[in-house]
């Protein structure tokens, strides 16, 4: 398969699971069908990772943006689906199935002098007794999601808790 093709194929599953994220924020969809009429930056994704009683969630302390869900750009190639699995592997030593709903669906900045991408946020159910090993430098733990946490992303909290939730809850219509 050839450069431009993978990338059409990769473009095409993030199509497909922006559609399908139970969440949507910063209005996700509208920015990516504009978005696709030019060169697209590369996509970003992370996990979720909710212990199995839906009260914790797995984070990495990034040096830049505090406690963060593991995650990063997609490579060249790769579907949205496939980084974030490789990334919680990478950060937390963690390997996990997916969901297979994605999470939710964002457009942010991960630096300030970087431009705004398309992230996808999957989720996870883990046992919160797995071995953590974290990317050295990037500490991994355990927060329940009533207490706070230091992040450059303070409404990941909510989302991520309001998730956590519906998962609960067992409910599996879509929120949008």
């Amino acid at each position: 398969m050839n450069h431009a093709r993978a990338d059409q194929v990769v473009v095409d599953e993030a199509v497909r699971d922006t559609a399908r994220a139970v969440w949507e924020f910063d209005g996700a969809r509208a920015w990516l069908e504009r978005a696709r009429r030019h060169r697209m930056d590369p996509l970003s994704a992370e996990v979720w990772a909710l212990d199995t009683g839906f009260t914790h969630v797995l984070l990495v302390r990034h040096r830049v943006r505090g406690w963060v869900p593991p995650g990063g750009k997609a490579e060249v190639g790769e579907s949205p689906r496939a980084a974030a699995a490789r990334e919680l592997l990478e950060e937390t030593g963690v390997r996990a199935d997916l969901l297979p709903e994605p999470a939710a669906v964002a457009v942010r900045s991960y630096r300030a002098d970087w431009s705004a991408t398309l992230g996808l946020s999957y989720a996870a159910v883990v046992d919160r007794g797995v071995a953590l090993v974290a990317e050295r430098g990037q500490p991994a733990r355990w927060f329940s999601l009533e207490e706070r946490w230091d992040s450059v992303f303070p409404a990941d909290r909510s989302r991520i808790r309001d998730h956590a939730q519906l998962l609960a809850s067992g409910r599996t219509a879509v929120v949008r």
